[in-house]
This record gives C-alpha cells, structure tokens and sequence, in this order.
C-alpha cells in the first residue's frame, strides 16, 4: 500500500472551515426561525446552499491535504454530485429545525438523513479520485465513520433546534457549540479518510482536475461565500433589532398617545372619548342580554369656591382625591369618567334600581367627609342624577341628558345627595340647555348690553366713572341679570369672546362721553378668571384703547382677590404688563379671599375695592366695621385708592367716608343703567358732611 501523509497547515484550514460553516448553520437557522413567508425562504435556500459549500469544501480541502508519491487528480461530475449533495442535506436540516417542535423520534430520524447524506457526500467525493486500480476500503473505519457522522448529524440538528432563538449570551453559545460540531465533523471526516487504502502499483490517469491549484480556489471561494452569507446575516439581525427597536418605540407611543386621547390627564380615569364607547357597549350588551345598567352624572359642589381660593394646585389635588375615594367605593363592572371640571360620570352594571341607589348612596357618604389637601381640610359634597337603562333613555345622547337633568334637579333641592331621573325634570335641563343654545347667538344677535353704575367721588360727588356692568337682552326672556348666563358661560368657555367684547364696548361708550364733554371720565370693566388667564389678555386691552382713543388711565381692569392669588406670580407679571402701559388695576372684592400680603405689596395696582358684603352689614364697632377700617389702614399704608361698593344708606355713605374710602358706589348714589339715560344721573348726590359721622 501506497503511504500516505498530511499537511497539518491543510488539515487545520479544513477543521477552521467546519467550525465556520457549523456556526453559520446555526445562525442561518436562527435567521430561519425569525422570518416568515418568501424571506423565510430566501434564508432557508439561501443558507443551505452556503451551508452545504461550507461542510463540501472542508471534506474537498481535507482530502487536498493528503499527500501520495502521485499529482491527484478528480472527476468533475462526481466532485460536483458530493456538493450537490452536502447543499442538499444542509437544506433539509435547516428545514427540519425551523419547521416547529422536534421531538426524539424525529430527531433521530433527521439525523439518519442527515447523516447518511454527510457520508454520501464524503465518500462521493473520495471516489472522484482519479487513479487505478481504485481504492481498497477498511470496513471498520467506514463503519466507524458512518457511526460518527449519524451522531455529529443528530448533536448538529439539537443544537441547531435549541440555539435558533436569539438571547443575551446566544451568540457565545453559538460559537462554543460551532467548535465542537467543527470538530465532529472533521473527526468523521478524517475517519472516512484513514479507511481508504491505496495499492503500491497505484498510478494517476491526469485526466481530471489538477489540485495543485484546486485547493486554493476552493479555500478562497467557500470562505468568501462562508464570509458574505455571514456578514449579510448579521447586517440583516442589526436592521431587524433596529427595526424590532423602533417598534417597540412606535408601540410605546401609540400606548402613550391612546392613553392620552382616551384618558384624563389628571386623574388618568376614562375621558369622553372612551367613556361613549363603553355606553355604546352597554346598551349592546343590555339589549343583547336584556339586562339593565345605571348611568350616574355627578357634580362637586362647593369645588369652584375651593379652587378659586386655594388655586389651581389645591384643587386639582382635591380632584385627584375626590377621584381614589370614589374609586375605593366600586365593585363589579363599572367605568368612572371625568367630562372635564368638576363633572364625573359612572356607568355601572345594575339588577335592580335598588343597586344604583345604594352605589351613589355610597359616594354621597365617602364625599361628605373631609379632605385633607396640603395642609388644609376641605369640605365638598356630591350631586348626583341617575337614568336606568333603558326605561330613561334608549341610546346615549339622551341617557347623558336625563342623568344630567336629575343632577341639577338634585343641586336645585339642597345637593349632596342623589335622584333619579323623572320625566317632569326635562323642564328645567330644557330650560337650561336651550338658555345655554342661545347664549353662543347673543353676540351676533346684539342683545348683550352694558349698564354703568357711577363712581362718586366721596362722600358725594362729582361722578368720576364708571363700572360697566354687563347684562342679556334675551328675545324672549327679557333682561337678564349675570348670575343666570355667566356661570354657564364660564363653564362653556364663552366667557372668553364675551369679556373681551365688554372691553371694547366700554372703552366705545367711554369715547362717546368724551366726545359730549366728559374728558375726564373714567370706565372700569371686570375680568374674569379665565380672560385674566389668556396670552392675547394685554393685546385686547391695547387695541381697543387705540381703536377707540381711550388715554390708558382712564381705563380701569378689576381683577379678584382669588384671580389674582391664584398664580401671585403670573398675576404679578400680568398686571405689571398692563400697568406699564398706563392702565389702572383694581383688586376686586378685596376681604374675602386668603391673599398673601407679600403678593399683594407686589402687585401693581392702584386700588382696592371693598366688597359689598362688609358694607352692607356695617355698622359702628361691628365686625364688618372692623374689618373695612383695617382693609382702609392696609391700602392707606400700600398708597392704594379704596374703592367701596354696595352703599345703600345714608349711614354707610358717612361711615365710609369717615374711614377715608376714596370712591363710593351704591344705589344710594346711583343705581346701574344704560348709556343713554346717564344723563338722569346727578353729578352730585346729598352731601354727607352734614350727617353726623363716627369713624372709630
């Protein structure tokens, strides 16, 4: 027999090139694994076919490794059918591994194909060998590569299946388990070799293809396909981790938003949005079972008064309160809402209406007791209105409306409770919703009106302005006073256009009596809470001063107390905004609010009002007595004007006057009317100095 050696370089740049071609079948799997339709097989084929190059040509380089006292030579038909065959049994066991579960039986299975395919595929390419007589096989080192090449098949094919799936330590895993399938497969390999045994009279036929050359070409080639089938599977892991990343990103979001469009952002509980599709769900589901569900519409009462004295922060920390209390009270299957405000909304699963008493029985009770917020205890209570369904309304719209109705017919008959809803309560919420329709037309209409109370100068006179005072020409309801419009506009937003049209109309009116011969009179005009709040509040109050020719200090803006303290700082810049162009700022209703004095020293207002409900109640060595003459010492000390409203007799005119109140106001002096009956008014009323006057 013919000796033969081996290049160790050889031999150790064929066990490289299994271990790369096992770690590229166990990626391509996991590329398998991770992809669906046409690009599921686009790996499928496409890794097989590098695959089965790669376990080809580490069979075809260790047999260029061998060395004999010949120049080998090989067939061409016979060295392409070996890798026709490792291409086709690679792809057969990326498609076994990524095609689900893999249980034993099947395992084994695979590998008997799989394996019998490696040992077809070697001993294929052993016998493109061309030189005669042939080779003389040792059957027990082919038994023994058989016996190898079955369990190198079936370790490949479990490790494949196990380490198809991507996680944190994967890629170590893959590499650990691709040196040792590299080494079993070369082991089989250099097992099939030691088999075949060459006779001395051997000589080549150099008929076929040369190996001088052959072994570089095939070195080169198969790791340049090894190499970009890698590079292209891991370019195509970073993109879909990429894109898996911006996904999860895009998820995310659309989570955010969709919480954000159908959440309150306050209380985080269900908005109008999501509350009319669980209502629509209810009534589906009610008529589709023929059971009955309770609709609550609920109002805080008080809730106003807390947020305009303490601030917006305090308030919404009540709501945010007001929001877990209720919450702790429900059971089964409800949805809580907030429309907005103070208004809640329940939608509850109900057998009976003895349910839908108790649960808002339940609130009613949790509501009433007080709240601690930042250091204060506050008491609000809770309105409510029920409608059954579908005795009370047979779809959405008018289920909201009746629970809404029995609501108001609830706060109408002393709050803090709860009724249900009845057909002769439509009057009222009709009333009410159609008062409110015609609100938004008034301003197109023209039926707002302003009324101007006088301003005397104390104690009697002359007249030096004006307190605009707005009014409702309503076509069918005559004049309304503000306390039947103006919450509602408030409520609505309307407040906003209405307010800014009462600055223009007053400083229009105040033009007109300049023109007549009153240069000297002055208008005052009350903002609310949510005009002070817009950014568009100081170029509203410039263009009409110049639309109308209004010198700025004739111009007075009376803000609240509690307006003003809700946000000192921005009241502070707000207002030092306005003053600075020369208009004149009044701190309304000063007395009845919890303002801080270090604010009020800043804010730059020129003076104070009193409000009416020290004045009307004064009396010598009272309370109300008491306090005006601090509140006249504290502007006094603060070189502010006071300003008091609400004098209805003679008394009070004298007793104010005494204290050094500036400016006057009341019906004793002069009651509110329209522009065109000023002239009516006296410019001076019954001189006070000759009543007798106690200031103490």
């Amino acid at each position: 027999m013919l000796v033969t050696s081996y290049d160790w370089f050889t031999v150790i740049v064929s066990v490289l090139v299994a271990m790369l071609a096992s770690f590229t079948a166990l990626d391509m799997a996991g590329r398998v694994a991770t992809s669906t339709g046409k690009t599921a097989l686009v790996w499928l084929f496409g890794g097989g076919f590098a695959m089965g190059i790669g376990i080809w040509a580490m069979h075809f380089i260790g047999m260029l490794s061998m060395s004999l006292d010949m120049v080998m030579s090989y067939n061409p038909l016979l060295t392409a059918v070996s890798m026709v065959i490792a291409v086709l049994a690679s792809i057969f066991a990326l498609w076994l591994v990524c095609s689900g579960e893999l249980p034993w039986p099947r395992l084994c299975g695979g590998a008997v194909v799989l394996g019998s395919g490696v040992v077809a595929m070697h001993y294929t390419g052993m016998a493109a060998l061309m030189f005669a007589p042939g080779i003389i096989w040792n059957g027990y080192w082919v038994a023994a590569s058989v016996v190898i090449a079955l369990v190198a098949s079936g370790a490949a094919l479990w490790l494949a299946f196990n380490l198809r799936e991507g996680h944190g330590r994967v890629t170590l895993l893959r590499i650990g388990a691709s040196v040792v399938m590299g080494c079993a497969i070369a082991g089989m390999h250099y097992t099939g070799m030691a088999a075949a045994n060459f006779p001395m009279q051997s000589h080549a036929t150099h008929m076929g293809v040369n190996s001088n050359w052959l072994a570089m070409l095939v070195t080169v080639v198969t790791l340049s396909i090894l190499g970009i089938t890698l590079l292209v599977s891991m370019l195509d892991a970073r993109m879909q981790a990429r894109t898996s990343i911006l996904a999860r990103s895009l998820a995310e979001a659309n989570r955010e938003l969709a919480q954000l469009a159908l959440h309150d952002n306050l209380t985080r509980l269900p908005n109008r949005i999501l509350l009319e599709d669980r209502l629509d769900q209810a009534i589906n589901k009610a008529d589709r079972e023929h059971s009955h569900f309770a609709l609550m519409f609920m109002d805080l009462d008080g809730f106003k008064a807390v947020n305009d004295a303490f601030g917006h922060h305090v308030g919404d920390n009540l709501l945010i309160a007001v929001t877990e209390r209720m919450t702790g009270q429900m059971k089964g299957h409800y949805t809580l809402a907030r429309m907005g405000g103070d208004e809640f909304v329940l939608l509850i699963e109900i057998d009976d209406p003895n349910d839908a008493a108790a649960a808002a029985d339940a609130l009613v009770k949790a509501i009433e007791k007080p709240f601690s917020i930042s250091r204060y205890e506050l008491m609000v209570s809770l309105s409510i209105g029920i409608a059954v369904y579908p005795g009370d309304g047979v779809d959405e719209r008018e289920l909201m409306f009746n629970a809404d109705a029995a609501m108001y017919h609830t706060k109408n008959n002393g709050r803090n409770g709860y009724n249900f809803f009845q057909p002769s309560m439509n009057t009222l919420a009709q009333s009410q919703l159609q008062l409110n329709n015609d609100l938004w037309q008034a301003m197109e209409n023209n039926e707002l009106r302003l009324f101007y109370q006088p301003k005397y100068c104390a104690p009697s006179g002359p007249i030096i302005g004006f307190e605009a005072l707005l009014r409702w020409q309503h076509p069918t309801r005559g004049l309304l006073t503000p306390d039947k419009f103006l919450p509602m506009a408030e409520k609505t937003g309307m407040i906003i256009n209405i307010g800014n049209w009462v600055i223009n109309e007053a400083c229009r009116q105040l033009h007109c009596w300049h023109l007549l011969g009153h240069p000297h009179w002055s208008v005052a005009v009350n903002l609310s809470a949510l005009q002070f709040e817009q950014s568009n509040l100081v170029e509203t109050v410039t263009q009409a001063l110049s639309q109308h020719q209004i010198p700025a200090e004739l111009l007075t803006l009376e803000v609240t107390e509690t307006t003003a303290m809700r946000d000192p700082e921005e009241s502070v810049r707000i207002l030092t905004e306005l003053t600075n162009m020369g208009v004149k700022a009044s701190i309304d209703d000063f007395g009845t609010g919890y303002s801080s004095l270090l604010y009020l020293k800043r804010l730059p207002a020129s003076e104070l009002k009193i409000d009416r409900a020290f004045v009307n109640e004064l009396q010598a060595k009272s309370e109300d007595a008491t306090i005006v003459s601090a509140i006249v010492a504290l502007a006094q000390s603060l070189n502010l004007k006071v300003v008091a409203e609400g004098v209805e007799t003679e008394g009070q005119q004298a007793f104010l006057t005494g204290l050094g109140c500036n400016t006057l106001q009341g019906y004793l002096l002069g009651k509110p009317v329209p522009p065109e009956r000023i002239g009516e008014l006296p410019e001076f009323v019954t001189p006070a100095a000759e009543l007798e006057v106690t200031a103490k």
